[in-house]
């Protein structure tokens, strides 16, 4: 059974995030940045910084009433070494994974740019937070060209105007955010499939900001439901597809190694016959500056002779995500736990 949330930290930590707002605001756009790139970087070095503490509650300090009040302080002291020790361990775990992930996807890479890359890495994840934030106040119809180019999208727009309805992917690479807002700020008819916050204040303030730019959303749970009814209006529907998919999913190589991927996205197209549109919205530059750019349209004629359509589908969409990642792997979310669940037969072999 799900552990219930407690209400009163989750409102505490969207009274945060509002706060937060305000203050990202009123600075100027590359202050912003600036910040959120600080930010990566203490994530990135503090394991290595700060050593774990230990604060050792004396045995005096429960005699009584008394010696309770006096130990105070160092309750206190051990209470914040916990907690400490409890991110510090978190922000290792978050590092070691990254970088791990690295060097197995590019084992010929010099240590230096493991270490540049994961450094980049999590910058990129802070920059997106912050640009969460700030990008409904700079993306919308009549600015979106100053912040966005865009780059062959000439397959992308015949399949959403021809009205067959398409499938759109991307993964956690660039800035998922402001590709999906983009999109629908430049008149996309688009639903994309979300997976809502635990946090039911942060979910509907998320919610909101992304509904103002006419972004339509699906919730995770009620995709299979819904996105038929979505494809047959002649809509595109967009998924994150490098999910780990765990026991059910498909293995695919993704990097080299094997990659379980959810079946839903190719049995859709093989479905509804729509098309398949890969493509990202990556940063160009230090500033808020990007570029949406397709590198794959698969069409419904080219699975038709294959003898197993579904893991060529999943194959091919998968191998577009990595071309595009290659282009600039520093923007892509490292510590995302995409190959988590093993194939039957690697588990059979290191048993």
């Amino acid at each position: 059974m799900k552990k219930p949330r407690n209400q009163v930290l989750d409102y505490v930590l969207y009274l945060i995030v509002r706060l937060a707002a305000a203050f990202l605001g009123v600075l100027p756009v590359r202050v912003s940045l600036s910040i959120a790139s600080g930010l990566g970087a203490l994530w990135f070095h503090l394991p290595r910084w700060l050593p774990e503490t230990r604060v050792t509650i004396p045995d005096w300090s429960r005699r009584n009433t008394a010696t309770k009040v006096i130990a105070a302080p160092i309750r206190l002291l051990a209470s914040l070494s916990r907690t400490s020790n409890k991110l510090l361990g978190k922000f290792r775990e978050h590092r070691n994974r990254a970088e791990l992930h690295i060097r197995t996807s590019f084992p010929d890479m010099p240590e230096a740019d493991v270490q540049r890359m994961t450094l980049e890495s999590l910058q990129q994840l802070c920059l997106m937070a912050v640009e969460l934030i700030i990008s409904p106040r700079l993306i919308t119809r009549w600015t979106w060209h100053d912040y966005v180019e865009t780059r062959n999208l000439a397959g992308a727009i015949r399949a959403l105007a021809d009205k067959r309805g398409c499938i759109l992917l991307t993964g956690h690479y660039g800035n998922i955010e402001v590709l999906g807002t983009s999109l629908a700020t430049i008149g996309f008819d688009m639903t994309a499939v979300m997976r809502p916050f635990d946090n039911r204040y942060l979910n509907r303030l998320l919610t909101r900001r992304r509904a103002q730019s006419g972004l339509k959303l699906l919730d995770k749970g009620g995709a299979t439901q819904h996105a038929p009814e979505i494809l047959e209006s002649g809509a595109g529907l967009c998924f994150i597809a490098d999910q780990n998919a765990g026991k059910k999913g498909i293995f695919v190589d993704f990097f080299g190694r094997k990659a379980s991927t959810y079946k839903s996205i190719g049995l859709l197209a093989m479905r509804f016959d729509v098309s398949v549109i890969v493509g990202c919205a990556r940063r160009v530059g230090r500033d808020f500056r990007y570029e949406i750019h397709v590198n794959r349209v698969i069409q419904p004629e080219e699975w038709a002779d294959k003898d197993d359509p579904l893991r060529w589908i999943t194959q091919e969409y998968t191998t577009a995500l990595e071309n595009l990642i290659r282009e600039a792997p520093g923007q892509y979310l490292w510590i995302h736990r995409r190959w988590k669940t093993r194939p039957k037969d690697e588990l059979a072999d290191a048993a």
